[in-house]
């Protein structure tokens, strides 16, 4: 994983302040490459003094760019998109923009809670800390990660993209939240089955936005 892409023939810069291996750090780098944005990041844990200064919620990442800074990703993502790639990203027609907001409120309210707490971080305290695998924690999250991703597979066997017919917003949050999941062995079995769910995310995978934003254990 890069911690910069800077093109010398844009001379806007966004400098991003958050967890390297962050979905929502990963979030704001894939918008800003769909923008051709230069960006960089500066490790900022959470809990840091600096963070909490940049965050009154002590959430990252956080952001300056053109001037400003600016916090909270949906609010980040929604700026660069206007700012800098002629709001492409965001549904001229009213209906379809409904559908990219609701889902990522989705994505956002239900999914990545469940899969954070009670999936990812106990896979992360384990491989990181090298402590005991929580795994009644993990099993009994699965059965709601499972419904999840069930109402989420529903709704792409219904449109290629989850606003509608094109690309947005929504699907690089639905991705990015979604692929954390999917390199787990309990995300990768529920995942498997789900055939419009799995096409899906190996077809959004081929971005050259989200290959160029992958985690190292994309790229082993």
């Amino acid at each position: 994983m890069k911690f910069y892409r800077h093109d010398m023939s844009n001379p806007s810069f966004l400098h991003i302040h958050g967890t390297i291996i962050s979905t929502y750090t990963r979030i704001v780098q894939t918008v800003a490459e769909e923008a051709g944005l230069s960006w960089k990041i500066t490790a900022t844990p959470a809990n840091s003094e600096e963070n909490q200064r940049r965050h009154p919620f002590h959430k990252v990442p956080t952001v300056e760019v053109d001037g400003l800074q600016l916090f909270e990703s949906v609010a980040i993502c929604q700026y660069i998109d206007n700012a800098h790639n002629g709001g492409v990203l965001q549904p001229a027609d009213h209906q379809c923009r409904a559908e990219m907001d609701r889902w990522i409120s989705i994505a956002n309210n239900y999914l990545f809670p469940v899969a954070e707490h009670g999936l990812l971080m106990p896979h992360l305290a384990h491989n990181v800390l090298k402590t005991p695998l929580r795994s009644d924690i993990i099993e009994a999250a699965l059965p709601e990660i499972a419904r999840h991703l069930g109402i989420i597979c529903d709704r792409i066997e219904e449109t290629p993209f989850f606003a509608g017919p094109k690309f947005s917003l929504a699907d690089i949050f639905v991705y990015c939240i979604l692929r954390p999941i999917q390199l787990t062995s309990e995300g990768e079995h529920l995942i498997t089955p789900l055939l419009p769910l799995r096409h899906w995310l190996n077809k959004i995978g081929q971005r050259d936005s989200i290959i160029a934003t992958r985690w190292p254990i994309e790229q082993d």
